[in-house]
Protein backbone atom coordinates (compact mmCIF):
# COMPACT_ATOMS: atom_id res chain seq x y z
CA UNK A 1 0.00 0.00 0.00
CA UNK A 2 1.39 3.39 -1.02
CA UNK A 3 2.03 5.69 1.94
CA UNK A 4 1.24 9.11 0.51
CA UNK A 5 2.46 10.88 3.66
CA UNK A 6 5.86 9.23 3.88
CA UNK A 7 7.46 7.45 6.80
CA UNK A 8 8.34 10.51 8.84
CA UNK A 9 6.68 13.88 8.23
CA UNK A 10 9.07 15.52 10.67
CA UNK A 11 12.16 14.44 8.73
CA UNK A 12 14.19 17.30 7.16
CA UNK A 13 13.20 18.14 3.56
CA UNK A 14 9.81 16.44 3.65
CA UNK A 15 8.09 19.50 2.13
CA UNK A 16 10.63 19.84 -0.69
CA UNK A 17 10.29 16.16 -1.57
CA UNK A 18 6.70 16.77 -2.74
CA UNK A 19 7.55 20.01 -4.64
CA UNK A 20 7.84 19.80 -8.41
CA UNK A 21 11.12 21.21 -9.70
CA UNK A 22 10.81 23.68 -12.59
CA UNK A 23 13.82 23.36 -14.88
CA UNK A 24 16.07 26.33 -15.58
CA UNK A 25 16.58 27.11 -19.26
CA UNK A 26 19.14 29.56 -20.69
CA UNK A 27 17.42 32.38 -22.58
CA UNK A 28 19.23 31.75 -25.84
CA UNK A 29 18.48 33.88 -28.88
CA UNK A 30 15.69 32.52 -31.16
CA UNK A 31 14.32 30.16 -28.48
CA UNK A 32 10.51 30.28 -28.75
CA UNK A 33 8.79 30.66 -25.36
CA UNK A 34 5.30 31.37 -24.09
CA UNK A 35 4.40 33.61 -21.15
CA UNK A 36 2.25 31.48 -18.86
CA UNK A 37 0.30 34.44 -17.47
CA UNK A 38 -1.15 35.84 -20.68
CA UNK A 39 -0.18 33.43 -23.48
CA UNK A 40 2.18 35.85 -25.27
CA UNK A 41 4.40 33.71 -27.51
CA UNK A 42 7.57 34.81 -29.23
CA UNK A 43 11.20 34.20 -30.00
CA UNK A 44 13.92 35.58 -27.75
CA UNK A 45 15.70 38.50 -29.41
CA UNK A 46 17.87 39.74 -26.53
CA UNK A 47 18.60 39.50 -22.82
CA UNK A 48 19.70 42.57 -20.91
CA UNK A 49 19.49 44.05 -17.43
CA UNK A 50 17.60 41.06 -16.04
CA UNK A 51 14.94 41.17 -18.75
CA UNK A 52 14.25 39.09 -21.82
CA UNK A 53 12.79 40.54 -25.02
CA UNK A 54 10.34 38.42 -27.03
CA UNK A 55 9.21 39.05 -30.60
CA UNK A 56 6.00 37.45 -31.84
CA UNK A 57 5.26 36.35 -35.40
CA UNK A 58 3.88 39.81 -36.24
CA UNK A 59 7.14 41.53 -35.29
CA UNK A 60 5.78 42.97 -32.02
CA UNK A 61 8.21 42.99 -29.10
CA UNK A 62 7.74 42.96 -25.31
CA UNK A 63 10.07 42.80 -22.30
CA UNK A 64 9.60 40.38 -19.40
CA UNK A 65 11.68 39.80 -16.25
CA UNK A 66 13.85 36.69 -16.28
CA UNK A 67 12.81 33.89 -13.93
CA UNK A 68 9.73 31.69 -13.61
CA UNK A 69 6.47 32.03 -15.50
CA UNK A 70 7.49 30.84 -18.96
CA UNK A 71 6.69 27.74 -20.99
CA UNK A 72 8.76 25.93 -23.62
CA UNK A 73 6.88 23.35 -25.70
CA UNK A 74 4.09 23.34 -23.11
CA UNK A 75 6.32 22.75 -20.07
CA UNK A 76 6.91 25.32 -17.33
CA UNK A 77 10.48 26.64 -17.15
CA UNK A 78 12.52 29.35 -15.48
CA UNK A 79 14.45 31.51 -17.90
CA UNK A 80 17.94 32.55 -16.87
CA UNK A 81 20.63 34.61 -18.56
CA UNK A 82 22.76 32.44 -20.86
CA UNK A 83 26.28 31.77 -19.68
CA UNK A 84 28.99 33.72 -21.43
CA UNK A 85 32.46 32.41 -22.07
CA UNK A 86 35.30 34.48 -20.57
CA UNK A 87 36.75 37.00 -22.99
CA UNK A 88 40.13 35.27 -22.82
CA UNK A 89 38.72 31.93 -23.96
CA UNK A 90 39.87 31.23 -27.51
CA UNK A 91 37.18 30.56 -30.09
CA UNK A 92 37.22 26.90 -31.02
CA UNK A 93 35.24 24.62 -33.26
CA UNK A 94 33.82 26.06 -36.47
CA UNK A 95 33.24 29.42 -38.06
CA UNK A 96 29.81 30.75 -39.00
CA UNK A 97 30.27 29.24 -42.47
CA UNK A 98 30.85 25.77 -41.01
CA UNK A 99 34.59 25.73 -41.67
CA UNK A 100 37.05 24.65 -39.00
CA UNK A 101 38.13 27.73 -37.06
CA UNK A 102 41.81 28.62 -37.07
CA UNK A 103 42.75 29.63 -33.52
CA UNK A 104 44.58 32.97 -33.13
CA UNK A 105 44.78 33.41 -36.91
CA UNK A 106 45.78 36.83 -38.18
CA UNK A 107 44.19 38.34 -41.26
CA UNK A 108 46.22 37.58 -44.35
CA UNK A 109 47.49 40.37 -46.57
CA UNK A 110 44.78 40.96 -49.16
CA UNK A 111 45.09 39.10 -52.45
CA UNK A 112 44.75 40.99 -55.73
CA UNK A 113 41.69 38.84 -56.48
CA UNK A 114 38.28 40.08 -55.35
CA UNK A 115 34.72 38.92 -54.76
CA UNK A 116 32.23 41.44 -56.12
CA UNK A 117 28.63 41.68 -54.94
CA UNK A 118 25.74 43.84 -56.12
CA UNK A 119 24.97 45.82 -52.99
CA UNK A 120 25.77 46.61 -49.38
CA UNK A 121 23.30 44.08 -48.03
CA UNK A 122 24.94 41.32 -50.05
CA UNK A 123 28.36 42.37 -48.75
CA UNK A 124 27.17 42.50 -45.14
CA UNK A 125 25.60 39.04 -45.36
CA UNK A 126 28.71 37.50 -46.91
CA UNK A 127 30.89 39.17 -44.27
CA UNK A 128 28.74 37.93 -41.40
CA UNK A 129 28.85 34.28 -42.46
CA UNK A 130 32.15 33.99 -44.34
CA UNK A 131 34.11 36.88 -42.81
CA UNK A 132 36.47 34.70 -40.74
CA UNK A 133 37.25 32.48 -43.73
CA UNK A 134 37.83 35.45 -46.04
CA UNK A 135 40.26 37.10 -43.63
CA UNK A 136 42.26 33.89 -43.32
CA UNK A 137 42.37 33.62 -47.12
CA UNK A 138 43.05 37.32 -47.69
CA UNK A 139 39.98 37.86 -49.88
CA UNK A 140 38.29 41.28 -50.01
CA UNK A 141 34.58 41.67 -50.81
CA UNK A 142 33.61 44.78 -52.78
CA UNK A 143 30.17 45.88 -53.91
CA UNK A 144 29.23 46.94 -57.42
CA UNK A 145 25.98 48.84 -56.84
CA UNK A 146 24.57 46.87 -59.77
CA UNK A 147 25.71 44.22 -62.21
CA UNK A 148 25.25 46.79 -65.01
CA UNK A 149 28.53 48.37 -63.88
CA UNK A 150 30.54 45.16 -64.15
CA UNK A 151 31.85 45.77 -67.70
CA UNK A 152 33.06 49.23 -66.69
CA UNK A 153 34.96 47.83 -63.70
CA UNK A 154 36.53 44.99 -65.69
CA UNK A 155 37.72 47.38 -68.38
CA UNK A 156 39.21 49.75 -65.80
CA UNK A 157 41.00 47.01 -63.84
CA UNK A 158 41.21 43.94 -66.09
CA UNK A 159 41.37 40.53 -64.43
CA UNK A 160 44.33 38.21 -64.95
CA UNK A 161 45.68 34.89 -63.72
CA UNK A 162 46.90 36.68 -60.57
CA UNK A 163 43.88 38.98 -60.22
CA UNK A 164 40.66 37.01 -60.53
CA UNK A 165 37.15 38.31 -60.02
CA UNK A 166 34.33 36.27 -58.55
CA UNK A 167 30.93 37.96 -58.97
CA UNK A 168 27.78 37.18 -56.97
CA UNK A 169 24.56 38.23 -58.72
CA UNK A 170 20.95 38.43 -57.55
CA UNK A 171 18.17 36.85 -59.63
CA UNK A 172 20.44 34.91 -61.99
CA UNK A 173 17.75 32.94 -63.80
CA UNK A 174 17.22 31.99 -67.47
CA UNK A 175 16.10 34.92 -69.59
CA UNK A 176 16.95 37.59 -67.04
CA UNK A 177 19.07 40.68 -67.63
CA UNK A 178 21.60 39.27 -65.19
CA UNK A 179 21.97 36.08 -67.22
CA UNK A 180 22.53 38.04 -70.45
CA UNK A 181 25.28 40.10 -68.81
CA UNK A 182 26.90 36.97 -67.34
CA UNK A 183 26.94 35.26 -70.75
CA UNK A 184 28.40 38.33 -72.44
CA UNK A 185 31.22 38.60 -69.89
CA UNK A 186 31.99 34.88 -70.17
CA UNK A 187 32.35 35.20 -73.96
CA UNK A 188 34.34 38.45 -73.78
CA UNK A 189 38.05 39.17 -73.21
CA UNK A 190 37.71 39.01 -69.41
CA UNK A 191 35.82 35.72 -69.22
CA UNK A 192 38.81 33.46 -68.57
CA UNK A 193 39.55 35.05 -65.21
CA UNK A 194 36.04 36.10 -64.16
CA UNK A 195 33.42 33.80 -62.66
CA UNK A 196 29.83 35.02 -62.35
CA UNK A 197 27.41 32.98 -60.24
CA UNK A 198 24.14 33.85 -58.60
CA UNK A 199 21.08 32.81 -56.69
CA UNK A 200 17.54 32.73 -58.10
CA UNK A 201 15.98 35.16 -55.63
CA UNK A 202 14.86 38.72 -56.40
CA UNK A 203 16.87 40.10 -53.48
CA UNK A 204 19.53 38.81 -51.11
CA UNK A 205 17.03 39.13 -48.23
CA UNK A 206 15.37 35.98 -49.56
CA UNK A 207 18.61 34.05 -49.10
CA UNK A 208 17.81 34.08 -45.38
CA UNK A 209 15.62 31.10 -44.53
CA UNK A 210 12.09 32.19 -43.50
CA UNK A 211 12.19 29.90 -40.45
CA UNK A 212 15.17 31.84 -39.09
CA UNK A 213 13.00 34.96 -39.10
CA UNK A 214 9.99 33.18 -37.64
CA UNK A 215 7.89 33.54 -40.79
CA UNK A 216 6.32 30.82 -42.94
CA UNK A 217 7.61 32.20 -46.25
CA UNK A 218 8.79 35.38 -47.92
CA UNK A 219 5.76 37.33 -49.18
CA UNK A 220 4.92 37.57 -52.87
CA UNK A 221 5.32 41.20 -53.99
CA UNK A 222 3.35 42.37 -57.07
CA UNK A 223 5.31 43.60 -60.09
CA UNK A 224 5.75 47.36 -60.09
CA UNK A 225 5.99 47.52 -56.29
CA UNK A 226 9.31 48.22 -54.59
CA UNK A 227 10.24 44.75 -53.38
CA UNK A 228 11.63 45.70 -49.97
CA UNK A 229 8.73 48.03 -49.22
CA UNK A 230 6.27 45.37 -50.32
CA UNK A 231 7.87 42.80 -48.03
CA UNK A 232 7.80 45.15 -45.05
CA UNK A 233 4.12 45.94 -45.58
CA UNK A 234 3.20 42.29 -46.00
CA UNK A 235 5.00 41.35 -42.78
CA UNK A 236 3.49 44.24 -40.82
CA UNK A 237 6.81 46.06 -40.45
CA UNK A 238 7.09 49.87 -40.78
CA UNK A 239 7.39 50.79 -44.48
CA UNK A 240 7.35 54.56 -44.84
CA UNK A 241 10.80 55.26 -46.27
CA UNK A 242 14.35 53.96 -46.70
CA UNK A 243 15.00 54.34 -42.99
CA UNK A 244 12.33 51.71 -42.32
CA UNK A 245 13.74 49.33 -44.93
CA UNK A 246 17.20 49.82 -43.41
CA UNK A 247 15.81 48.84 -40.01
CA UNK A 248 14.09 45.85 -41.62
CA UNK A 249 17.39 44.72 -43.09
CA UNK A 250 19.03 44.93 -39.66
CA UNK A 251 16.27 42.63 -38.41
CA UNK A 252 16.84 40.20 -41.28
CA UNK A 253 20.62 40.24 -40.85
CA UNK A 254 20.24 39.87 -37.08
CA UNK A 255 18.40 36.59 -37.62
CA UNK A 256 21.53 35.11 -39.24
CA UNK A 257 24.09 33.50 -36.97
CA UNK A 258 25.53 30.81 -39.25
CA UNK A 259 25.24 29.09 -42.60
CA UNK A 260 22.27 27.14 -41.23
CA UNK A 261 20.18 30.32 -41.52
CA UNK A 262 20.83 30.65 -45.26
CA UNK A 263 19.37 28.96 -48.31
CA UNK A 264 21.52 26.33 -50.06
CA UNK A 265 21.16 28.30 -53.30
CA UNK A 266 23.44 30.96 -51.80
CA UNK A 267 25.76 28.74 -49.77
CA UNK A 268 27.11 26.76 -52.70
CA UNK A 269 27.62 29.83 -54.86
CA UNK A 270 29.70 31.73 -52.29
CA UNK A 271 31.86 28.67 -51.60
CA UNK A 272 32.37 28.37 -55.38
CA UNK A 273 33.54 31.98 -55.59
CA UNK A 274 35.97 31.58 -52.68
CA UNK A 275 37.49 28.53 -54.34
CA UNK A 276 37.81 30.40 -57.64
CA UNK A 277 39.58 33.49 -56.32
CA UNK A 278 41.93 31.51 -54.04
CA UNK A 279 42.95 28.87 -56.61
Amino acid sequence: MDDRYGADVLAPGWREARTKTVPRVPAERDLVVEVAADGWCGAITSVRAGQVELEDRHGRRRLFPLGPGFMVEGALVQLEAPARAPASTPVAGRTASGSFAVADARARVARPSRILVEGRHDAELVEKVWGDDLRVEGVVVEYLEGVDLLDQLLDAEPPSRERRYGVLVDHLVPGSKEERIARAVARGPHGAHTLIVGHPFVDVWQCVRPASLGIAAWPEVPRGTDWKMGVCRALGWPARDQTDTARAWRRVLGAVSSYRDLEPALLGRVEELIDFVTA
